[in-house]
């Protein structure tokens, strides 16, 4: 049923007192190593899992054929929706900063505890050979968002089935806008703490190109800092057969691109790793004209909060120069466009998911994650590092593909996130998935 928001409610509400103001407490209690092994969280997961080849494989395919960029999760939402709301969450908040979904099982008194899954796509053609490849020309799930939200799907049946083994609250939150790191934010921003309840933990995970059946995990700095611009470079337009009567943008924009790698190899210390990188450039629209402006996008990738502001200024000013030295008169224009921040596994509360993982998956499917300069969003749902946040990775490729792959040096030739090829195998990984973030989970609750 809807109450009088409109928000979806089931009748089967369980009373719950770990309010935010024993959350303090709970930090203690994660501390304590008894109270995780207390209970046999293979035996739990083992006879909760659902069926997935039946039920959940469907899903990920319906999702990776009708991909939706950011801010337009509609189909992809209201798939997600309709589930939980078969599954039991006594609330299902929808639209929450666009198309996010929040939902909530109270289930005794416990801890609070956070999954999330982002749900949006690439403006990506894909080139794959997969059966259920995107029906969408120009964009594809090149991130693995349809097998992270199928996962958290998954897990949420697999929990709820398992209600009676565990004790706290589950909120699961369906993410849209990841990848312009707008998502988070909007949520927050639309109430979302004043929706559900702020949890005492956030967990997330994400499908890579390693090895299907792998899972990587790091305590500390985990993924970069990013800040993305659009950048218009003006020009004076004109025949391309009187170069002589215009200022071809085109070509400061060349300068401009050349020159900003020299931040990095010349302005930026060897230690303080930064990467910059123009991926976008566009001008004119006919080989005889030349245009009055070409639009670049940038995005500057960084760890340490005074390298990225230094890189930044030292960016647009340098931007400012070159186009003063074509003798512009006008000014470029400079606007940043999304903004993610350092992604940072806390320390005490990752040793716990790693060790439920290793536990259940074995030491030899375990290995400590690298630094990763690719960013997320997913720390601006933690109230600025108030609640403890761990994200962990596991991998998508066919063993025997990987295998070969490394066992030629090949493995960074493989389809990675962001790649038109990239195209997780179904299983293991989805079961991996589904598994890592139910384990995850029932290793906080009581």
């Amino acid at each position: 049923m809807k109450d009088p928001n409109g928000v979806h409610t089931a009748d089967n509400s369980h009373s719950n007192s770990f309010t935010t103001e024993s959350r303090r407490d709970s930090l203690a209690w994660w501390n304590k190593p008894a109270n995780r092994v207390d209970r046999d969280l293979r035996s739990i997961v083992d006879r909760h899992l659902p069926l997935l080849d039946t039920h959940f494989v469907p899903i990920y395919k319906r999702l990776h054929e009708q991909p939706e960029l950011g801010g337009r999760e509609i189909r992809t939402a209201a798939i997600i929706g309709e589930y939980l709301k078969a599954l039991g969450f006594q609330q299902v908040h929808e639209h929450i900063g666009g198309h996010g979904i929040a939902a909530v099982l109270e289930n005794g008194n416990g801890p609070t505890v956070l999954l999330r899954a982002s749900m949006d796509a690439l403006p990506i053609r894909e080139d794959s050979y997969l059966s259920y490849a995107s029906k969408i020309p120009g964009i594809m799930h090149a991130s693995g968002h349809d097998m992270q939200s199928t996962c958290l799907l998954a897990a949420c049946a697999l929990l709820c089935s398992a209600h009676t083994e565990w004790r706290g609250t589950l909120i699961a939150i369906f993410q849209p806008d990841s990848e312009r790191g707008k998502g988070a934010l909007a949520m927050l921003t639309a109430g979302l703490y004043t929706k559900i309840p702020k949890p005492d933990i956030i967990l997330a995970q994400r499908v890579d190109h390693k090895r299907a059946g792998s899972l990587a995990i790091r305590p500390g700095l985990s993924m970069a800092a990013a800040d993305s611009f659009a950048i218009r470079i003006p020009g004076r337009g004109g025949h391309s057969s009187e170069p002589q009567n215009c200022i071809d943008p085109i070509v400061t924009a060349s300068y401009v691109i050349v020159r900003l790698q020299s931040i990095v190899s010349r302005a930026v210390a060897p230690l303080d790793s930064v990467v910059l990188t123009c991926a976008a450039i566009h001008a004119g629209d006919s080989e005889t004209v030349i245009p009055d402006f070409c639009d670049l996008k940038v995005n500057v990738q960084s760890f340490k909060a005074d390298v990225r502001e230094d890189v930044i200024l030292t960016m647009k000013d340098l931007v400012k120069s070159e186009c003063r030295a074509s003798q512009l008169t006008e000014h470029p224009r400079i606007e940043q466009t999304a903004q993610f921040p350092r992604t940072h596994n806390d320390p005490d509360a990752t040793e716990i998911v790693k060790t439920a993982l290793s536990s259940y998956f074995g030491d030899e499917n375990m290995e400590e994650q690298e630094v990763l300069v690719g960013s997320e969003d997913l720390s601006n749902l933690s109230s600025e590092g108030e609640v403890p946040v761990v994200l962990w990775f596991f991998g998508g490729t066919p063993p025997e593909l990987w295998d070969e792959a490394v066992s030629k040096g090949q493995g960074h030739a493989l389809p990675r996130c962001h790649s038109s090829g990239f195209a997780p195998i179904i299983q293991p990984t989805m079961e991996v998935g589904t598994k890592a973030m139910a384990v995850a989970a029932l290793s906080f609750f009581h």
